[in-house]
């Protein structure tokens, strides 16, 4: 029913219910090439290229229909219509990946009805408490329910009655597509254990158990090729924050930049154990394998595409890999550097003090986003709450997503010091990695709290804040204090790894409740640099769109 209302919509779109603002929303995305060739690689390797694309493409498909699928038949009946404004309203859905404006805490462009904060996962309407009241009242539908993998609907309002329906059985049609298209590429592969993995992996979409293929991803040893493909984040789930959404990203091995991960991965162990949290609640990382990967992307798809455009990402996320193997840490180079060239300098000369500003590079940048991936694996791996071990995500609920990406920076930040203070990166450039931090916030910041990278980087700017880290010049600017960032770091870097720990949800609700807001003079500094590009939109030499 909803599809059909929006595909009679799309044919007869008023456009006094789209935002005015179209061409103005868009200039805030820097059109960037990412450039690709077929020549360094065999026939058999570009047999392997294409078929991972084909099969991101499927999981593209998904992710509309997780998010916002009376977004898909508007998206689609605009490619007929050639006219600027048609096209502009096109792009912004696809930057997007719905109605609903990341930037702008996802208020929507289309209409007036807000979006649903449990998208497409879970019935029209239904909040957070009956849900909670729903399961207390059926314990035995509850696993079902807060599972990462199903979509909760609807079978009666009154008395209220829920069912669950597994991913594999929601989304067949397009998952039985994927696994043949990973099948395909294994059978093109020279690389047997990568080849083993994709077999593995075509299994999972079909019966959503990822742990054996997740264990053999993360086991792969330097491969020339590698995926991201399965739901993985719970980005798009605001209700109960368990939910994951599909993800896809095909990956090529930057040999160069790979060589040089060596000194952060000798030393994760270390930093996991001194961190300022109790011992039983940072279990040894001795033993684990810590593989990290700096890759070329070609083509991105699902969540890994719309919105925010992530430079690296610490996968998988389950707790049971991170005991038993650890998690494997992958670094998207051409993104990084677009990120770097078109946003972050330019931003940073605008609002931090110039000499500071001149600090902040791309490989002090890229320093921290490797320790802040690193951070993602570090900490606990489970909450406790009497005496049991609770899944930290179900037990935070919708604040998990910023608090963890808020956990992974400042614990990555005080990693990065305990590096330096011990040799292992030189001294002389500490100043250079705050520098890049900072001006990684102001960039982040831009997205607003509706976006999990935003809302934790604003709480992570205003705290820094009042513990004087960071202060606002006479002249507007931006000033970082060094001296008191490592124990402005070491501080909160406590306080989130605590709460994780006790997964303490009015804990985290309030400390964001007090931290997220924006004041209003960062607000009008971050205003007078509206002509600097928020994030980049790439464009990639492959065919993209939803079907």
């Amino acid at each position: 029913m909803i599809l059909v209302a929006a595909a009679l919509f799309a044919m007869t779109l008023d456009w006094s219910e789209v935002a005015p603002d179209l061409e103005q929303r868009l200039a805030r995305f820097k059109r960037v090439e990412m450039p690709f060739t077929y020549e360094p690689f065999s026939a058999r390797e570009r047999k392997v290229i294409d078929e991972l694309i084909a099969a991101s493409r499927d999981l593209e498909d998904i992710y509309w229909r997780q998010n916002s699928p009376e977004d898909i038949p508007i998206y689609n009946s605009l490619s007929k219509s050639k006219d600027e404004k048609s096209q502009a309203l096109r792009r912004y859905l696809w930057i997007n990946g719905s109605r609903y404006d990341q930037i702008e805490e996802n208020k929507p462009f289309i209409g007036n009805a807000p979006m649903p904060p449990g998208r497409n996962l879970y019935p029209r309407g239904l909040t957070r408490d009956e849900i909670e009241a729903y399961v207390k009242a059926h314990p035995n539908q509850k696993k079902a329910i807060y599972d990462e993998r199903t979509v909760v609907e609807l079978v009666s309002r009154n008395p209220l009655e829920l069912k669950t329906t597994p991913y594999h059985v929601k989304y067949r049609r397009w998952l039985e597509s994927a696994a043949r298209h990973l099948r395909s590429a294994a059978a093109a592969s020279d690389d047997k254990a990568f080849a083993k993995f994709l077999g593995m992996r075509a299994d999972a979409l079909l019966t959503d158990d990822y742990y054996p293929s997740d264990l053999a991803w993360v086991g792969l040893r330097d491969p020339k090729f590698d995926i991201i493909l399965a739901p993985y984040e719970t980005y798009l789930d605001d209700l109960l924050g368990v939910k994951t959404s599909y993800g896809a990203a095909v990956l090529i091995r930057n040999e160069e930049e790979s060589r040089k991960l060596a000194v952060f991965q000798k030393y994760v162990p270390d930093i996991q154990d001194a961190l300022p949290l109790a011992a039983a609640d940072r279990p040894s990382k001795k033993g684990h394998a810590t593989p990290m990967e700096v890759m070329d992307t070609p083509f991105r798809a699902g969540d890994l595409r719309h919105g925010y455009q992530a430079v690296a990402d610490n996968l998988p996320n389950d707790p049971r890999i991170h005991e038993k193997v650890g998690s494997k840490k992958i670094f998207f180079k051409n993104y990084m550097d677009a990120r770097v060239d078109y946003v972050i300098l330019p931003l940073s000369k605008r609002i931090m003090r110039p000499e500071q500003a001149a600090q902040a590079s791309a490989e002090g940048y890229l320093t921290i986003v490797l320790m802040h991936e690193i951070s993602h694996g570090l900490g606990p791996s489970f909450a406790r709450r009497n005496g049991q071990q609770i899944d930290i995500r179900e037990a935070i609920g919708p604040t998990f997503s910023g608090l963890e990406e808020a956990k992974a920076d400042v614990t990555g930040m005080f990693g990065m010091k305990w590096l330096v203070d011990r040799g292992a990166l030189p001294k002389e450039r500490l100043n250079e990695y705050y520098a890049s931090y900072v001006a990684g916030i102001f960039r982040t910041v831009r997205f607003g709290i509706g976006e999990a990278h935003g809302r934790a980087e604003m709480m992570e700017f205003n705290f820094l804040s009042e513990r004087g880290a960071i202060t606002r010049e006479s002249s507007g600017r931006y000033a970082i204090d060094y001296a008191k960032m490592p124990e402005a770091i070491a501080a909160v870097t406590k306080e989130l790894l605590e709460i994780e720990a006790t997964g303490d949800r009015a804990r985290a609700e309030a400390w964001f409740g007090r931290y997220e807001k924006m004041p209003a003079e960062l607000r009008s500094a971050l205003d007078a640099a509206k002509d600097i590009p928020v994030d980049f939109d790439p464009v990639v030499p492959f065919r993209e769109g939803v079907r």
